[in-house]
């Protein structure tokens, strides 16, 4: 398993407990590297490595400070198999990112944020606050201000917007009929369909891509001991 550690979490070094931060700004300090990201795109990073027990694991873990180029801090990464190679780890801690993919794709599809997709740790907030203006607009629905007006109930927002939605599409049907050659007029649409709508390959499949030697080095078996 790879996650991460705080920067003020516990380390034991000969001895002496200390912050891992501490440990790898004074004792083990870092060395640039080219690594893959998901077995793709090259790019430059500053990493230290060492085997040492994490206080809080009450083990000895793989533990990996790791900076991209361009950054000014550490982040610091703990494996529990001591038997990978340090570049293993890292390039395997690229694919965190298909996680976090699956997640955004999870919400949008299960009805979260379909109005507002916003991406990272910003886009959570900016997307419920779009969301929010959403909803707000959708309180100007003429239906919504009748029923208000009337005091009656409010119209959910869900029903609200599949109502809009089904009116749009009866619009474009009814002036669709209205052309002298309907039939014509719909293979033009769906030439200009195919003009706008391309289909893009997707990022998220690794298929073709070097993605290292995910597993367990075999000369290393020995530094999974203590």
């Amino acid at each position: 398993m790879i996650s991460q550690l705080r920067k003020n979490q516990n380390i034991e070094y000969r001895g002496r407990i200390r912050s891992v931060e501490s440990y790898f700004n004074s004792i083990n300090k870092g060395i640039d590297q080219i690594i893959r990201v998901r077995g793709g795109k090259e790019i430059k990073v500053t990493v230290s490595s060492a085997r040492l027990k994490v206080s809080s694991h009450s083990k000895k873990r793989f533990v990996i400070a790791l900076k991209y180029d361009g950054e000014n801090d550490y982040r610091y990464l703990v494996a529990t198999d001591l038997t990978w190679r340090t570049q293993d780890i890292i390039q395997a801690y690229t694919l965190r990112w298909l996680i976090e993919v699956f997640f955004e794709d999870w919400k949008l599809y299960e009805g979260w944020g379909r109005e507002a997709k916003q991406l990272d740790e910003e886009g959570s907030s900016r997307g419920l606050i779009l969301s929010l203006l959403f909803d707000h607009c959708l309180l100007l629905h003429p239906e919504q201000i009748a029923r208000i007006e009337s005091k009656l109930p409010a119209y959910t927002v869900g029903s609200l917007q599949r109502k809009s939605q089904m009116d749009v599409l009866l619009k474009f049907i009814t002036s669709l009929l209205e052309f002298p050659d309907p039939g014509d007029k719909l293979k033009e649409l769906g030439e200009l369909i195919k003009d706008v709508f391309q289909l893009m390959p997707s990022g998220k499949h690794m298929i073709g891509r070097d993605l290292g030697r995910l597993g367990p080095t075999a000369s290393l078996k020995y530094c999974s001991a203590g």
